[in-house]
């Protein structure tokens, strides 16, 4: 079997603690055991870099690597940035499929998130929340 890797890719922050959750979330994927390597990477302002992080499942003998936008809309970032950054990868690495996946926005399960998120809201009692 191919190994197949996951990329997820977030904006990033100077704010440490904002990158965070993704790194969280690509340790639970992980954990997981249905991808390997797992890793969180940045387009800007964190470490590592999409490219980087890509090199590194290379490294580790990704044949297939998805790359996961952790990103709400195909903005800007999805239709310009990101496809780039799949080319240049791709032709750097023309043994290695680099597959760019839908940004989590159109995504159904995501409504079932958000109105959770408003339950929790709608029955807290801390001030201000």
């Amino acid at each position: 079997m191919t190994p197949t890797a996951i990329v997820l890719m977030a904006h990033g922050s100077r704010n440490a603690a904002a990158n965070d959750d993704l790194a969280a979330l690509a340790e639970r994927i992980r954990d997981s055991g249905r991808y390997a390597p797992v890793v969180a990477s940045y387009l800007e302002l964190a470490q590592p870099d999409i490219k980087t992080a890509c090199r590194e499942c290379v490294a580790a003998g990704a044949k297939r690597i998805i790359l996961s936008p952790y990103f709400l809309s195909a903005g800007v970032h999805i239709r310009r940035d990101l496809t780039h950054i799949r080319g240049q990868l791709a032709q750097e690495h023309s043994d290695v499929q680099f597959t760019l996946a839908e940004p989590l926005g159109p995504h159904p399960l995501l409504m079932d998130i958000l109105l959770h998120r408003a339950d929790e809201a709608s029955h807290s009692t801390a001030a201000g929340r």
